[in-house]
């Protein structure tokens, strides 16, 4: 991913120092954190034979936990019952269940009962309450789940629980995915290191404050359920909630992330900033490789709004003009349209003074102060070539609040894998 080190907001690269931490990169996934395995299998819902289609992702003990989940109101099944065990158990899980294949969504009462099925049936074979254990689903929306089928996997995965299964956990749950997407880091911190690994996966159905993606992360550090869910929902606001692909937010969106403890690293007030650190440069990657993955993309955007009166302000300007499926055409046929760029901008709703705007394409000046900059559009139409954009616009509201939202562009291929996507 080096073409994207650009766009990430920051240096990248081991190590990074914070006030009192460092981190570096680390193997193994989303089961590098000590106290977690992993299995993953063919269960017969998707077609393909060889297809990993069945995760299980467990703690060796009681594990604090969080989550977000979907702010569609048409929420699948899997969605409820996380919810719901997770209220019950006021943040403690020993697993997660997760097919790929079928949503689960739309299915009614049956497909509420194949939820709890899943819970119960993981329960069982750790050995654990069936409460202890969130479930999600992937796919198509409104099939009923093959619950025989995944009720043998989940047998099945039990058995071959290891801490080495985290690369097979990750293509589990891709659906039109191109590729597994998966990270950990380690933070050092004056009380010793913990791990924070993680996986995800989306391609389509993209939008920020959730969309078609699940994500899981976890960490060995000992942290209580409350200051883990801040953590996940500062890191998710400017990670998983900065990206979207077509602008859709689907029925079964989750994230969830457990902690378990096994490092012994407590974090307090003092620690919490390592922790964060931990979760965004995880989520981070994870996020950007579900852009860079997206359905027909074949490039990976930045779209950054500055000098905004406030982020909120920004981060609408920047969505707007990422959501454009004029820009995201004109972007993808090497077009430097700066003009679709302002006209997004305008739309947005936030206030802005367009003599005082300015637009950048890949650092070079299009627009400025109402007035174009067109003897430079070969320039920005070279930038617009590569695989990586960075477009950057200035409101010039005098604020000096900015914000970054990721998305790719919008090509034939996302249409034709659309328009055949049930069939």
């Amino acid at each position: 991913m080096a073409d994207t080190k650009s766009l990430l907001g920051g240096p990248e690269g081991p190590p990074r120092h914070g006030a009192a931490f460092a981190m570096t990169p680390a193997q193994g996934g989303v089961t590098a954190p000590a106290g977690f395995t992993a299995a993953a299998v063919h269960c017969g819902i998707k077609t393909a034979a060889t297809a990993l289609d069945l995760a299980v992702l467990a703690a060796n003990t009681p594990a604090s936990a969080a989550a977000l989940f979907t702010t569609n109101l048409a929420q699948a099944a899997p969605v409820t019952i996380s919810r719901q065990h997770l209220e019950r158990t006021r943040g403690v899980a020993r697993a997660v269940v997760v097919n790929s294949g079928c949503a689960n969504a739309c299915t009614g009462a049956q497909g509420l009962a194949h939820a709890r099925q899943m819970a119960e049936e993981t329960a069982a074979a750790i050995g654990c309450a069936p409460d202890e254990v969130l479930v999600a689903s992937t796919g198509v929306i409104g099939v009923t789940l093959k619950i025989d089928r995944v009720v043998a996997g989940v047998r099945a995965a039990a058995r071959a629980m290891a801490r080495g299964n985290g690369s097979d956990a990750a293509r589990a749950i891709m659906t039109t995915d191109l590729f597994p997407k998966e990270h950990a880091a380690t933070v050092q911190t004056p009380r010793g290191s913990f791990t924070v690994g993680g996986m995800a996966k989306g391609s389509g159905m993209i939008e920020p404050n959730m969309a078609t993606m699940l994500g899981f992360l976890t960490t060995d550090a000992k942290v209580s359920p409350a200051l883990l869910r801040q953590a996940l929902q500062a890191s998710a606001r400017d990670t998983f909630n900065a990206i979207t692909v077509d602008g859709e937010c689907s029925t079964n969106d989750s994230l969830f992330v457990l902690a378990s403890g096994a490092s012994g690293v407590d974090i307090d007030e003092a620690t919490y900033p390592a922790l964060l650190e931990g979760f965004l440069t995880v989520s981070r990657e994870l996020a950007l490789g579900i852009v860079r993955g997206g359905e027909g993309a074949t490039k990976l955007i930045a779209v950054t709004v500055s000098d905004a009166r406030s982020v909120d302000a920004a981060r609408q300007v920047a969505r707007t003009i990422a959501n454009s499926p004029l820009v995201k055409t004109a972007v993808h046929g090497a077009d430097p349209n700066w003009g679709r760029i302002v006209a997004a901008t305008g739309r947005a709703g936030v206030t802005f003074d367009i003599d005082e705007a300015t637009v950048h394409v890949g650092g070079i000046l299009l627009f400025e102060k109402g007035l174009p900059h067109d003897v430079r559009a070969p320039q920005a139409a070279e930038h617009l070539r590569g695989h990586t954009v960075q477009i950057d616009v200035s409101l010039g509201s005098g604020g000096g609040a900015s914000a970054t939202i990721w998305t790719c562009d919008l090509s034939a291929e996302y249409v034709r894998i659309n328009g055949e996507y049930r069939t």
